[in-house]
């Protein structure tokens, strides 16, 4: 996917709009991607305590940067390292800590689906010819079908099974179970939803601040903004961190409303490799200094 992106614009023009680019939007869209991150480690302190435990601010930050930095080795890997982290530090059972973890992604799936149906709203003549053209319907119905029937059958066959190893399955459920339904259960439900809509907020926010920095997509409809955001979206959470992907995502988005290749392909570029290195530095910096900082501060058992 990097040698196909790069292909579809040359080494020097992309390194021009590198070069021309304005920083100050750049670097205030980073800004804006590391407040929501910061405000994600937050919200998972009201996941952790209606199960009784308590998760130190600090450990929080350094697992979810520790999460993005390994996305980018194997996709959603982060999400086991991020709930190891918390059994390791905080000694919360791990089924639990990677239930809430799931429980984050449906909280935020809910608010993705949000974003598409006002972008579906904004554009919907737009989307539609676009879908049909590149999807064939009678193939998407057809792998629906086949993957109801599968699912179906794989829930009946694991519900009467007595096999050791599905019986331990089940108990690994049991915790997701518990980690997933603390969201029905924390008293601080109102900072929780402000909180994820803060997050999805600040990503808009920092792909819209970040168009401004080229030229050319400086003015893009809102519209155009939000179903790029959610093309980059989907690559991210298809591939490795978005790894030659997310410029891909960002050229079809954009193609839609006529943006031209090249700034396509370099605003893709340009947005990803600013957060990419943000990502770096700080998850680099967790995976260094989350022994050393539990080392100097371990947890208290009164905890």
């Amino acid at each position: 996917m990097v040698w196909y992106s790069l292909s579809k614009i040359s080494i020097p023009v992309l390194l021009g709009y590198f070069k021309n680019a304005d920083y100050f939007w750049i670097g205030l869209g980073v800004f804006f991607g590391l407040l929501s991150h910061l405000s994600r480690a937050y919200r998972w302190k009201f996941m952790i305590e209606p199960m009784g435990y308590t998760l130190r601010f600090p450990n929080s930050i350094m697992a979810v940067f520790t999460t993005y930095i390994v996305n980018y080795t194997i996709p959603r890997a982060g999400e086991v390292s991020r709930a190891t982290i918390l059994t390791n530090y905080e000694g919360v059972p791990f089924e639990k800590g990677f239930g809430t973890i799931i429980a984050e992604r449906v909280a935020d799936l809910a608010v993705m689906l949000c974003i598409i149906s006002i972008s579906l709203i904004l554009e919907f003549d737009i989307i539609y010819n676009y879908l049909v053209t590149a999807i064939d319907p009678t193939k998407l119905i057809v792998l629906a079908l086949v993957g109801i029937l599968t699912l179906v059958l794989g829930y009946q066959l694991f519900k009467k099974s007595n096999h050791p190893f599905v019986l331990k399955i089940k108990t690994l459920l049991s915790g997701l179970v518990e980690g997933i339904t603390s969201i029905l259960k924390m008293k601080k439900k109102w900072a929780f939803i402000f909180h994820t809509l803060f997050i999805w907020g600040m990503y808009v926010l920092m792909f819209y601040i970040t168009s401004f920095s080229i030229v050319e997509t400086s003015q893009l409809p809102f519209s155009a903004i939000l179903i790029g955001f959610i093309f980059a979206s989907f690559s991210i959470a298809a591939t490795n961190g978005g790894i030659g992907s997310y410029p891909l995502a960002i050229f079809a988005a954009f193609s839609m409303f006529n943006i031209p290749e090249d700034s396509s392909i370099a605003f893709g570029w340009v947005m990803w490799t600013s957060q990419t290195v943000m990502i770096i530095v700080l998850g680099g910096a967790s995976l260094l200094f989350l022994p050393i900082y539990n080392r100097l501060y371990p947890k208290q058992t009164s905890e």
